[in-house]
């Protein structure tokens, strides 16, 4: 018998393929990632905890430009599950506050690419730190080895997802 986030399993295969209810606690998992990182309260939490004035609707799309930038409006939105006309009103107001710049396309001169500013990476790395120091506190009882083979397992589910 072994147990997995609440949920009790008499048999788990340990071929290849994993079974019904274990893919199902994963998806569960997820989830429950999904909305805590998606709360708005969390976003507050951590804006404050960065010690930054910056409206909890642009904080994600400055930190995704900051890290996987140059990228488009329309992919970014993608990233954010957002209508690509309201992430474009929300990057002209991080364009206005100096924390993102539209660039011509490197691959395509008509297509425009968002790029953080300096003083747009410095307030990325101030959001990182921030997460680091909550993410530290929720982690303060788990191993360095369980801390790495779970990013190791989210990076690679990720990665398949992706190749899908």
């Amino acid at each position: 018998m072994h147990i997995y986030a609440g949920f009790i399993s008499r048999s788990i295969s340990v071929q290849n393929t994993p079974n019904k209810e274990l893919l199902a606690a994963l998806h569960d998992a997820v989830l429950d990632i999904v909305a805590v990182i998606n709360r708005p309260d969390r976003d507050e939490r951590l804006i404050e905890e960065a010690g930054i004035r910056l409206d909890r609707a642009l904080f994600p799309l400055l930190v995704l430009t900051e890290r996987i930038g140059p990228i488009g409006v329309v992919e970014l939105a993608a990233r954010v599950g957002r209508d690509h006309s309201t992430v474009s009103r929300q990057v002209a107001k991080l364009v206005a506050l100096g924390l993102i710049e539209r660039r011509p396309g490197a691959t395509d001169a008509r297509q425009r690419e968002l790029r953080a500013t300096l003083a747009g990476q410095a307030m990325a790395r101030q959001i990182d730190d921030a997460r680091e120091r909550l993410t530290r506190a929720a982690l303060t009882d788990w191993s360095q080895q369980e801390v790495w083979e779970l990013a190791q397992s989210l990076r690679r589910y990720a990665d398949a997802l992706t190749a899908l």
